[in-house]
């Protein structure tokens, strides 16, 4: 996730993030209860981003033991100041699962090859994969993933996403 590079709302954003967390949670492996992420804050932006209550809320109120970890890599300064004060508030359980990675900090980044293998890691995480975005491809893959949803019983005819792909078939 990349919140310094969303072009929404707010709003937008934590609709965005529970998307994200639901279509992982659905296509993880069998067997695999829980998952790893990885925020980016390398450019972060105050008006766009979701707030920290709001991602927290959304992660561990909705999904609390499907989150391994989080680590938020190159956040701001002050994250960490906050989160100093913020952990007496939370279960250690929680506090446990959140790592701070700074790109300068050898010690910190070595945590990322605890956690992510460095083939799959994007070079902005200084590790060798490249990312290649194709738009089509993107397209194709999320319309195979929203028909397997739908077959799966996980959307109804009331989701938007739904009434979007039925849409072209009712101007006939």
């Amino acid at each position: 996730m990349r919140p310094g590079k969303q072009n929404t709302s707010p709003e937008g954003n934590i609709r965005h993030l529970v998307y994200l967390l639901e279509n992982a949670i659905f296509n993880l492996p069998e067997g695999q209860e829980q998952m790893s992420w990885l925020i980016d804050f390398n450019i972060c932006s105050l008006n766009t981003n979701i707030s920290v209550k709001t991602a927290r809320d959304v992660i561990y109120l909705l999904h609390p033991e499907r989150v391994a970890i989080v680590v938020l890599y190159s956040p701001p300064r002050f994250f960490e100041a906050f989160w100093k004060v913020v952990k007496y508030l939370i279960d250690a359980k929680t506090f446990a699962k959140i790592k701070f990675v700074y790109p300068n900090n050898k010690e910190s980044t070595e945590l990322m090859k605890i956690f992510f293998d460095a083939e799959n890691l994007p070079r902005e995480f200084g590790e060798k994969a490249t990312l290649n975005y194709d738009h089509e491809e993107f397209s194709r893959l999320m319309a195979k993933k929203m028909l397997k949803l739908l077959n799966f019983g996980a959307l109804t005819i009331c989701h938007p996403i739904q009434m979007a792909m039925d849409a072209p078939k009712q101007q006939k």
